[in-house]
């Protein structure tokens, strides 16, 4: 029996895999990356983009969120698809339509048809996310598990830190048009590979005749506007929007029933009786966690060299750099220990570390740049790729070979709603505590106080015969640095407080099952 029969019949491979299907694995992890790097590669571009198609400020952002709504739905139905379709089959496809859709994204004449493409892109590139990790799990010997997944861990961590500032380059370099058309060569090449070395199991049609198509209506309903109220929220006042409202309602009717019709259904669409495991259901619950961490950091930075120090995008990217060499330099010894030590002790020292380092960043001051950000990062960067092997593992690792391409879009599923969510609160959060700092901060620009006047008369003689009222732009610009100091002071908080989820989740730890390494 082949390690690939004997994977899809449920026994996990002792040896080796062939180097054909070593190939295929290489070929998949570059796929991911892809995919990775999509949600924020045009992050720092969005303003070329929409000067070129002469989009309006609430089209553009739909560039990000057509993306994400559509992987969000897809990646759960991942594991469904390399069932019926084998896994080869499902990648391929999935590599396909996701350098098709990229290569129409750079041909895109207007915003509308960038925003279609970008959420066939997502729909496409989100199941090469879990069949990767799933197909870790089934070729690869747990012996050398913890060294595949350190180059997991490298690609989901590093890809969100570089995207911003490879986009920012590409588009400085180039044009907006090729953060789309530098994946067609990679992604006809990926196809192929895959196609070539990737067979390691054989499909089940019959699967299809059995396909819960209400079931499958549902998940995407449910998805697909709880990512759209996430994502539209916060700009919109929450529930005083009539739109993000009704969304709401919309989401919870079809969640309910969702998880009523997947709960009952002998053959359902997600199988959601993964959460049975108790390893599974913390160790996805530690993926949520991670992906407040892995989305909300790679957010929170940027915005506070974006709206507090006026940094590039490319400046930015060299801040944050930081954190992906850290990580890349730490996953082979992350990996390496992984197989040697007890998986809950690494996850114990990872949370740690990850709450610390965040709360390292909860002094900032307006001044505060590269060397304030860099310990922290290294310290968030070592304490990140220790918790994302080892929660990866924990989730995965007990589960049946058979059962881990279901589990494994849960997992990720789990990780993208983290990130989701913590996007959400951030922006929520930082909008409340601006509004808190800025009352606390503005009695205090008393013109009865000589400080205050000394600062005004500044202003003025540095104004004066620039403007027309230099008394006015002076009290303006002294404004602008109470803004300031209440922004800098919002971002404390947030940091602040991610640290503290990070240090409260530890205890989750020790409910764990060991997992021998």
């Amino acid at each position: 029996m082949s390690d690939a029969t004997a994977a899809a019949a449920g026994a996990r491979p002792d040896d080796m895999p062939p180097w054909p299907q070593r190939l295929g694995f290489i070929a998949a992890v570059f796929g991911m990356f892809m995919a990775i790097l999509d949600i924020q590669i045009v992050a720092s571009s969005l303003n070329e983009i929409q000067s070129g198609l002469s989009a309006s400020e609430d089209q553009i952002s739909w560039v990000q969120t057509s993306y994400l709504i559509a992987e969000i739905v897809m990646i759960p139905l991942s594991g469904l698809l390399m069932r019926i379709l084998s896994t080869r089959v499902a990648f391929t496809l999935s590599c396909a339509g996701f350098t098709l859709a990229s290569l129409g994204c750079a041909l895109a004449g207007s915003i509308e048809q960038l925003i279609v493409l970008r959420a066939i892109q997502g729909f496409a590139g989100g199941a090469m996310i879990p069949i990767t990790q799933a197909v870790s799990f089934s070729i690869f010997p747990r012996r050398v598990m913890g060294s595949v997944q350190a180059v997991i861990g490298m690609v989901v961590t590093m890809a969100p830190s570089v995207g911003p500032t490879v986009g920012g380059f590409v588009t400085e370099s180039l044009s907006w048009h090729w953060l789309f058309l530098a994946n067609v060569i990679p992604g006809v090449l990926v196809c192929w590979a895959a196609w070539t070395f990737l067979d390691i199991d054989r499909p089940n049609h019959a699967l299809a005749r059995r396909l819960d198509l209400i079931g499958l209506v549902l998940i995407a309903v449910f998805l697909g506007s709880l990512e759209f109220v996430l994502e539209e929220g916060p700009g919109d006042d929450w529930w005083a929007s009539d739109l993000i409202l009704t969304m709401s309602l919309i989401c919870a009717a079809a969640g309910v029933w969702f998880f009523a019709r997947t709960l009952r259904n002998d053959h359902p669409i997600v199988d959601l009786r993964a959460f049975a495991n108790r390893n599974f259901a913390i160790g996805a619950g530690m993926g949520f966690i991670l992906g407040i961490a892995l989305y909300g950091l790679v957010y929170l930075m940027p915005l506070f060299f974006g709206y507090v120090r006026h940094f590039s995008s490319l400046q930015i990217g060299q801040v944050m750099f930081v954190t992906g060499m850290t990580m890349f330099l730490c996953a082979p010894v992350a990996g390496q220990l992984s197989n040697h030590l007890d998986l809950r002790g690494l996850l114990f020292l990872g949370l740690l570390l990850v709450g610390i380092g965040t709360m390292m960043n909860a002094d900032l001051t307006v001044e505060s740049g590269f060397w304030q950000f860099f310990l922290p990062q290294v310290v968030r960067g070592m304490g990140l790729i220790l918790c994302i092997i080892p929660a990866s593992r924990i989730a995965l690792g007990t589960l049946p070979p058979a059962e881990v391409g279901n589990a494994s879009g849960l997992f990720n599923v789990m990780r993208n709603l983290g990130g989701a969510i913590g996007l959400a609160l951030i922006d929520t959060v930082r909008d409340m505590r601006e509004d808190y700092h800025w009352n606390q901060l503005i009695p205090a620009i008393d013109t009865g106080r000589e400080v205050v006047v000394a600062e005004i008369a500044r202003y003025e003689a540095m104004l004066a015969g620039s403007v027309p009222d230099a008394h006015q732009a002076a009290i303006g610009m002294l404004s602008q640095r109470v803004m300031e100091q209440a922004q800098v002071l919002a971002f404390n908080d947030i940091f602040l407080w991610m640290g503290a989820i990070y240090l409260l989740s530890v205890p989750l730890v020790f409910l764990l099952r060991r997992i021998e390494a």
